[in-house]
């Protein structure tokens, strides 16, 4: 799933740098009570911000990232028969789930993918890779399509800057408290923070990201049952899951990269628990039993 790829890359890169504007402006001192113990409230308020501030532009930013780093070619006319039809039947999708036309897009892949992405339901961007138009029929690509639409009608971009805005907010606060109890009880730092701190901090960032990567991958994981559901409505049941089985015995196509690999629409060998997609068998079973 790229759309979660590049919001959780961006994410990662506005906690960065907010991290480190804030501290050269001072504003950390305000965590600490009395210059010596460390103001919960205040640290909860700064972390509730860094990390909200990092998930909404992230969403914010989602579909122009997504242009950019996959060199998504978007239909602005339609010039070709497979432009005409997917212009058509995203069309056609959008209008039966109630939301504003998406942009549509072709990326250059030989792995069958497709992402949706966007900060709004009615102003989402859908896209296709090369290979996907090769390796399925028209009746599949549609319930891909439907797919990818039920997500921007789900809203699930939002929803996850949402969740992603609260763990970002948990891993800074827990992260500060482990500093700065690295820093008093071991190192002895009596006021203010010194530079175990901060070290102990970043890594303690980086200990509870990993925890709460899990948290939002399980979420992602969820979320393309509900968006499975939502193609087969669209689509129809049959077709849906005939393009999770051609998913399933095209596994030998050439793979994606390395950094897209965990969240394309086929996870492959992934960990089960950093995974973004479901295990294909799965979707299909839930599909069947619906």
């Amino acid at each position: 799933m790229l759309r979660i790829l590049l919001f959780l890359g961006t994410n990662l890169a506005i906690l960065v740098i907010l991290g480190l504007v804030f501290s050269l402006l001072g504003i950390g001192s305000l965590l600490q009570a009395n210059g010596t113990d460390l103001d919960l409230t205040n640290l909860l308020i700064y972390s509730a911000v860094i990390g909200f501030t990092g998930s909404l532009i992230s969403l914010l930013l989602s579909k122009r990232l997504a242009k950019v780093s996959m060199r998504v070619n978007v239909i602005r006319q339609a010039n070709t028969p497979t432009e005409k039809w997917l212009t058509e039947t995203v069309h056609e999708l959008s209008e039966r789930a109630g939301i504003g036309m998406p942009e549509i897009g072709i990326f250059d892949h030989p792995s069958p993918n497709a992402f949706a992405t966007g900060w709004n339901r009615n102003d989402a961007l859908v896209a296709v890779s090369t290979g996907l138009l090769r390796h399925m029929d028209e009746r599949e690509v549609r319930a891909v399509l439907a797919h990818e639409i039920a997500h921007a009608a789900n809203g699930d971009m939002v929803t996850l800057s949402l969740i992603q805005g609260v763990v970002n907010t948990f891993v800074i606060f827990f992260s500060r408290i482990v500093g700065f109890m690295v820093d008093r009880l071991i190192f002895k730092v009596e006021r203010g923070h010194g530079p175990a701190f901060w070290i102990t901090s970043m890594i303690a960032e980086m200990f509870f990201g990993v925890l709460a990567m899990m948290i939002v991958m399980w979420f992602s994981r969820w979320r393309e049952f509900r968006a499975d559901a939502g193609g087969a409505a669209l689509a129809g049941q049959r077709d849906m899951i005939a393009a999770l089985e051609k998913l399933k015995a095209g596994g030998k196509t050439p793979p994606m990269p390395d950094d897209m690999a965990a969240f394309a629409i086929n996870a492959g060998k992934v960990q089960a628990l950093f995974s973004s997609h479901p295990p294909l068998e799965a979707r299909i079973a839930a599909l069947k039993n619906a």
